[in-house]
């Protein structure tokens, strides 16, 4: 298929979706898929939740998918990231330092991941699974140990509490007044935030010299090397960020959902589905695969919920039969 051909059946798609959030719709419509009100909030749902999955994937898509460092251990720095963040913030009744305990800490674990451990099985990617398989293992069970099986949540600030109405009709009263969306303001937040840390890296990838040094020294690392630079000193500040992206998102997604076990297993699946949908090492791969990976699993839950977690798998499957390196993969 022909790069014009896919951009044409990108607008149409956008086309359609718009038409079906903004038009009013017909009885037809109504009768066969139900009320416009939810499918509205499963897409905006779904839109949001790829957001947060963004935020972990895109951290998760520079280690593996850019340095080819396979470190399974990603979802427990989510999650690991989530819980200091969250001591943090009862200890000072700042969910802002809560937000930053959770990012820097995790940078910090993860710039000594590198240092410890990935600098010492650089290119032996059998040792690095099962090796961060064994620490993922030891953090869930340190983390049951000291937080037991509670279920956690954030309280957001005040200024994020509540709903933002939208420009967006999903129905009309009985003397034709019309109902518009109402949207958790948080939620909105967390897309606003994944939208920025997106264009944030995409723009320190390839339009800095420190991510143009990243790509080189992962296609050629002595010649990177030979000019000066320290490599792996580099690479563990890459790698630190990474980390630190996971732990934000704990803080971020705990306050929009939950904090519980088993967290960090679903977001690292999340995050393999979309570096593989999206494509390895492209940011832009990332936000398109979290986008249709949280949209597959809302609109599934909302109506179909017995079978809507196939929706992800069949999207990754149909990704690996016709386009393997991924929507934005480069070809090898």
């Amino acid at each position: 298929m022909s790069r014009t051909v896919r951009i044409w059946l990108w607008l149409l798609l956008a086309a359609v979706l718009a038409w079906l959030v903004f038009a009013p719709w017909p009885d037809a419509l109504e009768a066969l898929i139900g009320r416009k009100k939810l499918f509205v909030n499963a897409l905006f749902n779904g839109i949001t939740l790829g957001g947060l999955y963004f935020l972990v994937a895109s951290g998760f898509t520079l280690v593996f998918g850019l340095m080819r460092n396979v470190n399974l251990a990603h979802g427990s720095l989510f999650l690991l990231g989530a819980y200091l963040g969250y001591e943090a913030a009862e200890a000072t009744g700042s969910w802002t330092v809560g937000l930053l305990a959770g990012g820097l800490s995790m940078a910090l674990v993860g710039a000594l991941l590198q240092v410890v451990v990935f600098r010492r099985m650089e290119g032996d990617d059998l040792r690095q699974t099962l090796v961060t398989i064994g620490i993922s293992i030891v953090l869930a069970d340190l983390m049951l140990a000291v937080w037991t099986g509670t279920t956690y949540q954030f309280q957001p600030p005040e200024w994020l509490f509540g709903a933002t109405q939208l420009p967006i009709v999903t129905g009309f009263r009985s003397n034709g007044a019309a109902v518009y969306l109402k949207y958790p303001t948080y939620r909105i937040a967390v897309l606003v935030a994944a939208i920025a840390i997106g264009i944030a890296l995409w723009l320190f990838l390839n339009k800095t010299r420190a991510g143009m040094m990243v790509r080189a020294g992962v296609d050629d690392r002595e010649m990177l090397a030979a000019g000066g630079v320290n490599v792996q000193r580099l690479f563990a500040g890459v790698f630190a960020i990474g980390a630190g992206l996971a732990g934000l998102a704990g803080v971020i997604g705990g306050t929009a959902l939950s904090i519980a076990p088993g967290e960090d297993v679903r977001y690292l699946l999340a995050s393999l589905v979309v570096v593989i949908v999206g494509g390895m090492g492209s940011v832009t791969g990332a936000a398109i695969g979290a986008l249709l990976i949280g949209v597959a699993e809302n609109i599934g839950l909302a109506y179909f919920p017995t079978y809507g977690v196939v929706l992800t798998f069949v999207i990754m499957v149909a990704a690996l039969a016709f386009r393997p390196q991924g929507i934005m993969g480069r070809s090898s």
